[in-house]
């Protein structure tokens, strides 16, 4: 209704004639009389009437024809002020233009207040009860405040607009089956304040545009099993303020961007098997705060969430399987751990197979690349690590040939141990270090034992290494000289020693087994170790040595390759 008044010199009587409320109440005499002074009018003790006093009734007509100044009803420029009052029947104010405050606090509807597309200065109906509030498309100039309000049904203001903030501080708001703050579209020039409420019911705020903040410290509001704070597509340039707030069901920020933080400092978010909050494609250009005991119950979505920093700590963190990181993007962790090990296993809570998917690689490089930005390489390079090796696993995992299987976990088992998956490539270095020095072992034991011969036929075929074989007790027919030769070697003593003794030997290169493993390790050098000696199958440990040789040759290679490639980045996961 849109009550203006008869037209300027109209005949028609006005229609909010005094006398068509005849016989007013002590209570509206008292109203009438005080019009003019702009103070508050107490009713009673001016405390919320508990029950009908007919003391206290108002009838909401006469309000409505009070607060709109008709006629002879003209109220001081602060508006109507009013407390402790009694009010029957529905204040219909839709579509009225009130360019005054309207003060109807610690109140008592017995209708709930319609003020569907009205413009008004500021509306106050702190400490009221009201069976809900009907202010779709509102225009306030200033707030809504609703501090300490009762309110048991639906509060609508879906489309509205206010000029600062809309208040419901410790205000107790219920409809537990529905929705009981229903604010879609909200544009407000300040924010949305419910500081220590209790609320039973929804609160939607989809697709608002806030200056300010949400505000919701210390409340609590429970819709279990449904959504109970949806901000989806919401624009909001302060906080999303949840510190100390013990929430059941579902918070969703789907798209949301918060030009602030979202904090949710010793809060309790609840919702068991669902999900407990819900921020996929949100962006917060301060930080998210999950810390001081806070606790998630249900899952924590940060699908390709957009975050400037974290801060958190590990007793904050959702329970395994309850935390979604895929493509969540974040500058920086301001608190909590740092470490490689806190973090993986922070990662280690999520759980792809939940969700239909075998592994998300983006949530390690991303966290990589975070902790190496700020300073930590060696974690950074262990995170990536854990996330060849999950790669991996799920790469196995999808082969259904058993023979590729096998083959792939060959492949990652040696990549693994050699070079970390090529996340650290100077590992084949150490592998080689290894591997020459049991090669200086095992070579230097071959030599003692004489299981080292010349690699020289012409040395081979020589009367010096020949008669070295024998005994000098020992005779032997030559057919090169034509001649029997007397043996050459001591009692004990080996071929190679012997040889070694001989005037003949001496500008043969000496056998040094530091540098004969490193020959046979290395195929791109040639030191020429190999060139002139290799093992005797034929002497105690020779085959063994002989056998380890080809080993160590081929060891040389694979590792020389594998090195090459992780240097270059062959064999990393892309």
């Amino acid at each position: 209704m849109n009550d203006s008044g008869p037209p300027p010199g109209s005949d028609i009587p006005p229609a909010a004639s005094l006398a068509r409320f005849q016989p007013l109440s002590a209570a509206e005499s008292k109203i009438v009389a005080h019009l003019s002074m702009g103070d508050f009018d107490r009713l009673g003790d001016g405390l919320r009437p508990e029950r009908e006093d007919p003391a206290r009734v108002v009838r909401a007509e006469l309000l409505r024809v009070l607060i709109l100044g008709k006629d002879e009803f003209r109220v001081h420029e602060k508006g109507l002020r009013l407390t402790g009052a009694w009010v029957s029947g529905i204040l219909d104010l839709e579509g009225c233009r009130i360019p005054r405050d309207i003060g109807l606090k610690d109140c008592h509807f017995d209708a709930p207040p319609v003020l569907r597309s009205a413009i008004i200065d500021n509306l106050f109906l702190d400490g009221s009860s009201l069976p809900g509030l009907q202010a779709d498309r509102l225009e306030a100039r200033g707030c809504l405040s609703l501090r300490g309000a009762i309110v048991t049904g639906e509060i609508r203001l879906s489309g509205a607009r206010t000029g600062d903030s809309i208040e419901a501080d410790g205000a107790t708001l219920a409809v537990p089956d529905g929705i009981v703050f229903e604010a879609a579209g909200l544009e407000a020039r300040g924010g949305v304040q419910l500081r220590g409420a209790n609320v039973r019911g929804g609160i939607n705020l989809l697709g608002g545009r806030l200056v300010g903040d949400v505000n919701a410290v210390g409340a609590r509001i429970e819709r279990p099993g449904g959504v109970v704070l949806n901000l989806d597509g919401m624009a909001a340039g302060g906080d999303l303020a949840l510190r100390g707030a013990i929430i059941s069901g579902e918070i969703r920020l789907l798209g949301a961007h918060f030009g602030g933080d979202i904090d949710c400092s010793a809060a309790t978010l609840l919702q068991p098997g669902g999900h407990a909050l819900r921020l996929d494609r949100a962006t917060i250009t301060g930080a998210f705060f999950l810390r001081q005991g806070a606790s998630i119950e249900g899952v924590l979505d940060l699908t390709a969430t957009s975050i400037g920093a974290i801060d958190d700590d590990r007793g904050s963190w959702p329970q395994p399987g309850d935390l979604l990181l895929n493509r969540c993007q974040y500058g920086a962790f301001i608190g909590g751990p740092v470490d490689a090990a806190s973090r993986l296993d922070w990662l280690s809570r999520q759980t792809p197979e939940r969700w239909n998917a075998d592994f998300w690689p983006q949530p390690y490089e991303q966290l990589s690349t975070v902790l190496r930005e700020m300073g930590h390489n060696e974690d950074a390079r262990a995170v990536l690590i854990e996330k060849e090796r999950l790669q991996r696993r799920a790469r196995r995992a999808r082969a259904r040939n058993p023979f590729l299987r096998t083959a792939l976990a060959v492949s990652d088992g040696v990549l693994a141990v050699t070079l970390r998956y090529g996340r650290q490539p100077l590992m084949a270095l150490l592998w080689l270090v290894l591997f020459w020095a049991i090669g200086v072992v095992v070579f230097a034991l071959a030599e003692r034992n004489g299981a080292i011969k010349p690699n020289s036929p012409v040395v081979l075929r020589s009367t010096e290494w020949t008669m070295c074989g024998l005994e000098q007790t020992e005779r032997r027919f030559m057919p090169s000289t034509g001649q029997e030769l007397t043996g050459r070697a001591k009692a004990g003593e080996s071929q190679l020693t012997c040889f070694r003794r001989q005037p003949e030997a001496t500008s043969y290169p000496e056998f040094k087994a530091v540098m004969y493993s490193l020959d046979v390790l290395l195929p791109v050098l040639a030191i020429g170790q190999k060139e002139y000696w290799r093992p005797d199958p034929t002497m105690p440990n020779g085959a063994f040595t002989l056998n380890y040789y080809f080993f160590q040759s081929v060891v040389g290679w694979a590792l020389s390759l594998l090195a090459v490639a992780g240097f270059s980045g062959l064999v990393k996961s892309n």
